[in-house]
């Protein structure tokens, strides 16, 4: 026995022996193409033989298998099957492993050119979130191009009013006249006003190739209004991999959207091109908001064969028109044509009849195009040349009513209103063609002819119907007027990246823009009247004139036609002149990055008034002299990875931003501010990230503080008594402080189970009390006994987005290629928007919380393949929104209390005094959010 025993110790012995000495080794390098993937999981295909790579990217596995495949796999990137073979007690090294990130070429873009201002993860010290293209267009379905980013902490989307395209973002509190929005470099914000108007970009989402969302005050180089932060869009390029789609998407509310694409891929010539053409159409899920939309998308590229020089040709259209829900309405309102538990979410005070087709008076129509030129040079291995020239002619408007009858505008409660609560409008026209109506108890109401022995109408409201013909040079009637938001915009973002040293890089560049926006206002429909009458030119007062001929609410397609129209009302034409220039210095050297970066800027601002103004009485307030003012911004920051697992970062800026144009030239004449000063923003940040093969996330921490906000109001509240002439009020010293934390995860719990969660906690306030200043309307001259009133608004809630927002997602694939997701959103501590002069009283109740609530969204994914060629193949999805049909407030205009108004307090009276609906008062204008919706794509893709 004792012999037996040891034979088989030693057998045991000897096998173990053996097994160590055929086991061998593979190693190698895991990158990003430019940068190391520390953490990323290298494991033997059918095996338990496994590695992880470490800061530099390398990784070893310990197998005893001769031949095989190594699967490489690191979050956010696509996995790589690479083949390997081995001889016993051997080492392979497999090389370097290029993974690609399914944010579809992001990072190859980035390294392209140095105008698009991207962060890198583990080396950019900002707070950011990246959209992949494959989850916008997946998920994006019905819902507006904003909404795609609520699951980022810290931003708020709603769909406004609920037209196409007329949805809004916060990000931090800041509204998104604040938010800095770039497509490939470029920025897009109205150069006025500071507005993104989703609707003209409705078709983005079918070209963006990644979206990024720096929140706070961004790494951008450009001296922009990035106070809450940066949206950075990046559209395809011409040279993607050689293939097509087609697809179609049907959904609630006749939805229903066709779409083709196709790309060249880079030739043998270094020419490449993409091109993509979309239509989408519908009712709307709000009543009378029926839309049209088209895209048109085409890239042309040229890269030279030593890769020196590549150039991009990109233009990209959506003309589109879509129908309205301007009126603000109450919740009494929703409630009385629905019922009190269940009030019609879906009313719009603005939809109606006419001949017998559903009609609304309230019409956005616009086409804004934009071209570019982008040319990167690659002077020699240290320096680069990034360039891009961009021109945008944006053509269109927005139409609505002008008028009145007996004092009574289209959208009078009772005068024009049906018993379901749509507007009458056969009885408008009835009117202003000289039919007899019933109005507001009146039987039998005609229109007097006036002494051309026509009906016409006028802008004036209110005119006697027992007016005498010969009087009768101002009378009443309800017209469709649009006013007219056009313009020409041009500019240019050169950049030179300069590699100082193998630790310090150099920017520096130029950013020069120019602007003519066209504001006027023209006669679309008269609505059964013969003529208007117009006396707003102010060479031609007393008598005015009168107008017969009118415009279409057609699109523009063709943006160099010139259409000389016969304006009305008002005429105005702003200029804009911006020069600006940039340098940032970056250090990179082990595990530490950091930079500081500045920028500075002289807007011109110049108004064009031939209607208030007569030129030959006042020509400089007819053509004023350009204002030109000065600001900018310093930032800077430091990343440092701690390992390969754990990073830190911190950042900190300021701003000296000018005021837009409202603000130099208040209420829309052409008279200077006199109280004109930059607003200041000063930021800070702290963060922390954590990375590793089956866990992603990071934790920021921030303060902004901004001051010297500027603001227009609307006129005193009824209890405070100014003159007679209509006023608009102004603050001074109107500061607010947003501060909060951030929280982004994500997980492969594993290989076909993942998650993502989200939480953020603002405290957003406004900071000390302000003043207001009161001006007449008519020349803005002071009214000096209401200089200086006190607006008690100090730690008063900043309103119009959620504080607290969460949300927590998980997509999990059930069989091959078929996956099943849901998201879960939150959002708390919502407040009204509110006006500061709403708190001319120290006694005031702040700010009014809407109530908190949830949405559920759903999806259902299949991938079928076509053959053996896996580049073809059919895509289903289906989306469903808001799947639990959650009733729930997005949004208050207004900010009353219920106690407010009980007997009449304040000088007003409501039916609706002391009531409430989930404990808010229900003489509140409010949006509702959308109740259930869903769509469905397939697409054809090779």
């Amino acid at each position: 026995m004792k012999t037996m025993k040891n034979w088989l110790l030693t057998g045991l012995l000897f096998m173990i022996v053996s097994t160590v000495f055929s086991q061998g080794k593979i190693t190698g390098i895991i990158t990003d193409g430019s940068n190391s993937l520390p953490g990323a999981n290298a494991v033997v295909k059918g095996s338990t033989d496994a590695g992880s790579s470490d800061f530099d990217g390398k990784f070893t596995i310990t197998t005893s298998v001769a031949s095989g495949e190594v699967v490489i796999s690191y979050l956010g990137y696509d996995s790589k099957t690479v083949k390997f073979s081995l001889s016993k007690g051997g080492t392979v090294n497999l090389g370097t492993i290029i993974l690609t990130s399914n944010s579809n070429q992001l990072d190859e873009i980035v390294v392209k050119s140095t105008i698009v201002d991207i962060a890198k993860d583990r080396k950019t010290p900002v707070a950011v979130s990246t959209i992949k293209a494959s989850e916008i267009q997946a998920k994006l379905g019905t819902q507006e191009f904003p909404e795609i980013l609520r699951n980022t902490p810290s931003v708020y989307a709603t769909k406004g009013s609920g037209g196409y395209g007329d949805s809004r973002i916060t990000i931090r509190g800041f509204d998104q006249k604040n938010i800095a929005v770039m497509v490939n470099g470029m920025p897009i914000n109205d150069m006025e006003g500071g507005t993104v108007y989703w609707s003209n970009w409705a078709g983005l989402s079918d070209v963006t190739s990644a979206m990024q969302v720096q929140r706070g005050l961004g790494s951008s180089k450009l001296a922009v209004s990035s106070v809450g932060g940066t949206i950075n869009i990046v559209t395809k390029s011409s040279d993607m991999k050689e293939g097509g789609s087609f697809s179609s998407g049907f959904g609630n509310a006749n939805y229903l959207k066709l779409q083709g694409s196709y790309n060249t891929g880079k030739l043998d010539n270094g020419l490449s091109a993409s091109v993509l053409l979309s239509q989408t159409r519908g009712d709307g899920y709000i009543t009378g908001t029926e839309f049209e939309g088209t895209n048109y998308y085409v890239a042309l590229g040229y890269a030279t064969k030593n890769n020196k020089h590549d150039f991009q040709f990109t233009v990209t259209g959506a003309p589109q028109w879509h129908n309205q829900r301007s009126s603000n309405i109450s919740i009494e309102t929703y409630q009385k044509y629905g019922s009190i538990d269940n009030p019609n979410t879906r009313y719009n005070a603005d939809a109606g009849y006419l001949d017998g087709e559903t009609y609304n008076i309230r019409k956005n129509y616009y086409h804004k195009p934009i071209a570019s030129i982008n040319w990167d040079y690659k002077i020699n291995e240290t320096t680069k040349l990034s360039s891009v020239l961009y021109a945008s002619m944006g053509r269109g408007a927005g139409a609505g009513a002008s008028g009145g009858i007996r004092g009574k505008a289209y959208s009078d409660a009772t005068a024009f209103r049906t018993a379901n609560g749509l507007v009458d409008y056969d009885k408008i026209v009835a009117y202003n063609s000289g039919q007899p109506v019933f109005i507001n108890g009146f039987t039998g109401l005609q229109r007097r002819k006036d002494v051309n022995g026509a009906y016409r109408n006028t802008f004036s409201s209110g005119s006697s119907a027992d007016t005498p013909a010969a009087a009768l040079t101002g009378t009443s009637g309800i017209s469709q007027t649009s006013s007219i938001n056009s313009h020409d915009w041009f500019g240019a973002v050169i950049n030179l990246n300069k590699k100082l040293s193998n630790t310090l890089t150099l920017d520096f560049g130029v950013d020069a823009r120019t602007y003519k926006g066209y504001h006027f206002t023209v006669l679309n429909d008269l609505l059964g009247g013969d003529e208007f009458y117009d006396t707003s030119i102010k060479s031609l007062q007393p008598g005015g004139r009168v107008l017969t001929n009118t415009y279409s609410t057609d699109v523009e397609w063709n943006v160099f036609k010139k259409v000389d129209y016969e304006k009305i009302s008002f005429n105005s034409t702003g200029n804009v002149r911006w020069y600006g220039a940039f340098t940032q210095l970056e250090y990179s050297k082990d595990n530490l990055t950091a930079f500081v970066q500045g920028a500075i800027s002289q807007q011109g601002y110049k108004r064009e008034d031939n209607f208030l103004y007569d030129p030959a009485v006042n020509p400089e307030l007819a053509s004023t002299d350009y204002k030109n003012i000065v600001g900018g911004n310093v930032k800077g920051g430091a990343n440092y990875n701690i390992n390969e697992k754990n990073n830190v970062y911190v950042n900190a800026g300021y701003y000296s931003k000018q005021p837009f144009f409202n603000a130099v030239y208040p209420n829309n004449k052409s008279t200077v501010n006199p109280n004109l000063t930059n607003e200041k923003i000063i930021g800070f940040e702290a963060g922390y990230g954590f990375r590793s093969r089956f866990f992603n996330a990071t934790v920021n921490v921030y303060n902004t503080t901004w001051n010297d906000r500027y603001l227009k109001g609307k006129a005193l509240p009824t209890s405070v008594q100014y003159p007679s002439n209509t006023t608009y009020t102004e603050y001074v010293g109107l500061n607010e402080v947003h501060s909060g934390i951030e929280f982004e995860g994500s997980s492969n719990l594993t290989e076909k189970l993942k998650v993502n969660a989200m939480f953020s906690y603002g405290i957003w306030e406004y900071k000390g009390n302000a003043t207001v200043n009161a001006y007449l309307q008519a020349d803005n001259t002071p009214i000096p006994e209401f200089t200086g009133t006190t607006v008690y608004i100090d730690k008063v809630k900043v309103g119009d987005a959620a504080q607290i927002t969460a949300s927590l997602g998980a997509s999990y694939e059930v069989l091959t290629r078929v996956t099943l997701d849901a998201n879960y959103n939150f959002n708390d501590k919502l407040y009204a928007g509110l006006s500061p002069v709403d708190f001319t009283s120290p006694n005031n109740k702040g700010a009014l919380e809407l109530p908190s609530y949830g949405i559920l969204d759903a999806g259902f994914s299949y991938k079928m393949l076509l053959g053996k060629d896996k580049d073809k193949s059919m895509n289903f999805r289906l989306n469903v929104n808001n799947v639990l049909d959650k009733v729930y407030i997005a949004e208050s205009r207004t900010n009353y209390f219920a106690s407010d108004f009980i007997n009449g307090k304040d000088g007003a009276t409501y039916a609706s005094a002391g009531r409430t609906y989930n404990g808010v008062a229900t003489n509140n204008q409010v949006f509702f959010g959308f109740g259930r919706t869903w769509n469905f794509t397939l697409s054809y893709n090779f």
